[in-house]
């Protein structure tokens, strides 16, 4: 698979305070790389930075052939993000949302209608989007950010936690909906504090702690490499 995004040395200060202290790592096409680690670790800074919205103390960023630092409206093109706290307009119905954000990346009238008609299968919603997005579950609400975030179908997609706060059979869908695109070719970079959804929904995985990368593998690598039954059992050796 090919290399879609280079991350090397990346440090980033807020003032004194050091929130990534030198993380390198690289992003596959058609792969679903995550972070994991605890609260503060730099996961969430990491993602923000790859997504221009953030800019970085030091360090390289390389995404396809454009330099990120450089070319950040280059980026923006191909890339999208979904926050942990990501919210959709509730006065809007969600076709309505659905058809609105379509209309900020679509270039023609026949690519709005994809972007739209993808968006809509991505859901799985039906009928309730003649409905206000007020009106939405949690869960539902997840489901149509993550449609506004796939329905371009982005060469990179950030997501931060997409289940969070989701009951099972949701999260079940969401993840379903991240393989799904990630086999289409999509490149899926990823942080969650769910250690046990991460092993199931990642390619590989990187364990970050206080701004750096303590490990990184293949789930099953990381476990045999610590000996562990599972991926928390493996954060958990590796801070010792």
């Amino acid at each position: 698979m090919s290399v879609v995004l280079t991350v090397q040395d990346l440090k980033k200060r807020y003032g004194k305070l050091e929130a990534l202290k030198g993380v390198s790592f690289e992003v596959r096409a058609g792969e679903v790389f995550a972070l994991i680690g605890p609260n503060g670790a730099g996961k969430t800074t990491t993602l923000r930075v790859v997504a221009t919205l953030l800019t970085v103390s030091s360090g390289t960023i390389r995404f396809l052939d454009h330099d990120l630092r450089k070319e950040p409206d280059k980026v923006r093109q191909s890339i999208s993000y979904l926050p942990e706290e990501a919210g959709a307009y509730k006065n809007m119905k969600g076709m309505e949302y659905l058809r609105f954000m379509a209309d900020f990346y679509a270039a023609t009238p026949a690519q709005e209608k994809e972007y739209v008609d993808r968006a809509v299968a991505i859901t799985e919603l039906g009928d309730r989007l003649k409905d206000k997005v007020g009106t939405y579950s949690k869960g539902m609400t997840r489901k149509i950010l993550l449609a506004r975030a796939l329905m371009t179908k982005p060469v990179l997609a950030i997501l931060d936690e997409p289940t969070s706060g989701l009951d099972v059979l949701n999260a079940l869908d969401v993840r379903a909906m991240i393989r799904r695109y990630a086999k289409e070719g999509t490149a899926v970079l990823l942080s969650s504090h769910n250690m046990l959804e991460i092993e199931y929904l990642s390619d590989r995985v990187a364990l970050v702690d206080k701004g750096l990368i303590l490990d990184a593998g293949t789930p099953a690598e990381l476990k045999a490499k610590h000996q562990a039954a599972n991926l928390e059992e493996v954060f958990r050796s590796s801070l010792r």
